[in-house]
């Protein structure tokens, strides 16, 4: 199974080439076989996504998967939650001296 992605162009999200448009599920990715190169250039040229790329994965009971680690951490959506991001340091606190 070859699977097109890339990121959406106005938010930076992952998105998966269904078949007819984009959506940020891999539930949704459909098989571009043979076709996937002119559908990624088509799709780039037409500035709906940028940087759009083709990955192997399987297609599973789940729905598919990509193959590379690096695009199954992709798949799963940002890592990043904003309740989690550092906060600005104590100005009270004493500094560390090395």
């Amino acid at each position: 199974m070859n699977i097109l992605t890339g990121n959406d162009l106005k938010t930076g999200d992952v998105i998966w080439w269904t078949g007819l448009d984009w959506s940020r599920l891999i539930k949704d990715a459909a098989d571009v076989g043979d076709q996937g190169e002119a559908i990624l250039h088509r799709e780039e040229a037409a500035r709906r996504v940028n940087s759009p790329y083709i990955i192997a994965g399987e297609l599973t009971a789940d729905g598919p998967r990509p193959g590379h680690i690096k695009d199954r951490v992709r798949a799963l959506g940002p890592t990043v939650r904003p309740d989690l991001t550092l906060k600005p340091a104590d100005p009270d606190a004493a500094e560390w001296v090395i």
